[in-house]
């Protein structure tokens, strides 16, 4: 890890864009975005204060995981080209401002959670926090190829804080949620290690692409895709789904799912010989899947509104 100092000299002034980048926006988007649906998707409603305010302090807890992930993980964030430019391995943060940075708004985000909805949400969001910074960052990612599968539960949390937000309580819907997040997680970032190549075996991250081979990855992408799909059309038969979260999992899972079998039929020097399109394709779509499968959710309660 880097140095802790803040005291040192240096000869950048980081920038509230550089401090902004270090709480991950791009990743903070989509926990501000799942966090929301399960919020609006609930039994019952907030205050529209309550309401933003317990957003606010979900992004803020999203933001202080980045922190925490980029102060822990700043040694091979420069190793990896993806990752080199991030604010504390390109030095435009040091590395004890991202942890500073990250504790304080680890506490302000879980205690004001606390007072502005109820102790089950603060409580599910300093658990999500904790999940990340510790067991994802500093013992899963560098310890076993099972890093993004388990790790994968830290992003599927935020649709269960923002239901508990309004209930006070988890329910059957909002872990359907909560897995739906998770069981995607893996054949995403698997996706995304196939046509990265060298980058986690020279940060010496044990992605299953480096342990275990770019074929078994393709397995694994092709199996842990088809465990996906009735998650998304269980979701689809709770109380919060309906027929347009029911004509979403069958159209986004059946997708998903030819993607994935495409990969799966793909070789090294197939894929090599069309620059990894099949899987920068798949990717793609993955970016996409969850984005279009909770719009979804938020359609089907936009009806039953209007039909209440």
């Amino acid at each position: 890890m880097a140095d802790l100092s803040i005291n040192a000299p240096r000869e950048y002034e980081p920038t509230f864009g550089d401090y902004f980048a270090l709480l991950k926006p791009r990743v903070m988007s989509l926990v501000v975005f799942t966090a929301l649906v399960g919020l609006l998707v609930a039994p019952g409603a907030l205050h529209p204060v309550e309401m933003f305010a317990a957003i606010l302090f979900i992004a803020l807890g999203a933001g202080a995981s980045g922190a925490l992930n980029m102060w822990y993980d700043a040694d091979i964030d420069a190793v990896m080209r993806r990752t080199a430019k991030r604010p504390v391995p390109s030095g435009r943060v040091e590395s004890g401002e991202a942890l500073a940075i990250g504790l304080g708004l680890s506490g302000i985000s879980v205690v004001m959670l606390a007072l502005a909805t109820n102790l089950v949400a603060a409580g599910l969001l300093a658990f999500t926090i904790f999940f990340y910074a510790i067991i994802y960052s500093m013992w899963l990612k560098r310890s076993t190829p099972q890093n993004i599968v388990i790790g994968g539960a830290a992003g599927a949390f935020p649709p269960m804080i923002g239901w508990a937000a309004v209930t006070g309580d988890v329910s059957l819907a909002s872990v359907l949620m909560f897995g739906l997040i998770f069981m995607w997680t893996p054949p995403h970032f698997w996706a995304l290690a196939l046509f990265t190549k060298s980058d986690y075996g020279d940060a010496g991250v044990p992605m299953l692409t480096v342990t275990h081979g770019r074929d078994s990855t393709r397995r694994h992408i092709l199996a842990y895709t088809v465990l996906l799909a009735p998650v998304g059309i269980g979701l689809a038969l709770t109380s919060v789904g309906g027929p347009v979260t029911m004509a979403a999992a069958v159209i986004l899972n059946g997708l998903f799912l030819k993607g994935a079998y495409d990969i799966w039929r793909r070789d090294d020097a197939s894929a090599e010989a069309d620059n990894y399109a099949v899987e920068k394709k798949f990717f793609k779509l993955s970016l996409y899947y969850l984005f279009l499968h909770f719009t979804a959710l938020l359609a089907d309660a936009a009806i039953g509104g209007l039909m209440a």
